[in-house]
């Protein structure tokens, strides 16, 4: 009896393993920049298709403190608009996630997409500055 036991519970074990190795999991391809001139408008687009820079930039990413269901409203004009190209499947076209962020004076930035709002620490705001090759004003 203990054998039979032993024996569905390994095979449950298996089962849940083999299930959660098929999940799907998103990839970060691409990022395209935008930065915003001191008119409100746009700059020329800065796309970032290097693997190490697109790495690093997943990496910052992952560092947001997300608050979801939030409608957010700023003061100002955000500082860069970020287009991120994510890939779910290798047959299916890039979804693409779009970044506003504001870079505040005490270091931190300020991300919102869509209906969330974010927090990046100082670290990370560091990293996206240095990658988006942004200057304060």
């Amino acid at each position: 009896m203990k054998k039979v036991i032993c024996l569905f519970m390994m095979l449950g074990i298996v089962l849940l393993v083999g299930c959660t190795e098929n999940e799907t999991i998103e990839k970060l391809t691409r990022v395209d920049v935008f930065k915003v001139t001191v008119d409100g408008n746009y700059a020329d687009e800065i796309i970032i298709a290097d693997l190490n820079t697109v790495e690093k930039l997943s990496q910052a990413f992952e560092q947001i403190e997300w608050e979801r269901n939030v409608v957010p409203q700023m003061a100002r004009k955000e500082d860069v608009k970020a287009v991120l190209f994510l890939e779910d499947d290798v047959n299916m076209p890039e979804r693409l996630v779009e970044y506003y962020i504001w870079f505040e004076v005490n270091g931190t930035s300020t991300i919102i997409e869509g209906d969330s709002y974010g927090r990046l620490d100082e670290e990370g705001t560091s990293k996206l500055k240095s990658i988006f090759e942004f200057e304060d004003k």
